[in-house]
């Protein structure tokens, strides 16, 4: 199931740029389709809704309408974009900092990394 909603993105991403999509929608593609393509990876459940559910660029028309004042968050794109293929789904986000990279040589990344949930911020 995974190999299939791939290849429906990808094939429905090559149709869409040849639509002349939207200012918004050709610069978030890229990154939504990268991002859709992970969490297909992530979950068989997801990725068959993704093969049963609507056109990669109807899910960037959802994703472009929720641009308010001509922006959005890479997070509130790709929440829109998996809400999309399964309504009442959500994503998670974990980002971390590390302070000493420039000077770590053999340390794992968590070994001085700070760990930010930005669902904290919301």
């Amino acid at each position: 199931m995974k190999e299939l909603a791939t290849q429906k993105l990808t094939q429905e991403w090559n149709e869409l740029g040849k639509s002349k999509p939207d200012q918004y929608i050709r610069a978030m593609a890229p990154a939504v389709l990268d991002t859709l393509k992970e969490f297909v990876k992530q979950d068989n459940e997801f990725a068959q809704a993704v093969v049963q559910g609507g056109a990669f660029a109807d899910c960037m028309k959802a994703v472009s309408g929720g641009v308010k004042n001509g922006a959005i968050s890479d997070l509130d794109a790709y929440r829109l974009a998996v809400q999309f293929y399964f309504p009442g789904a959500d994503i998670r986000c974990q980002m971390t900092v590390n302070l000493c990279a420039s000077v770590e040589q053999d340390t794992t990344e968590t070994d001085k990394a700070v760990v930010l949930d930005l669902l904290d911020l919301l």
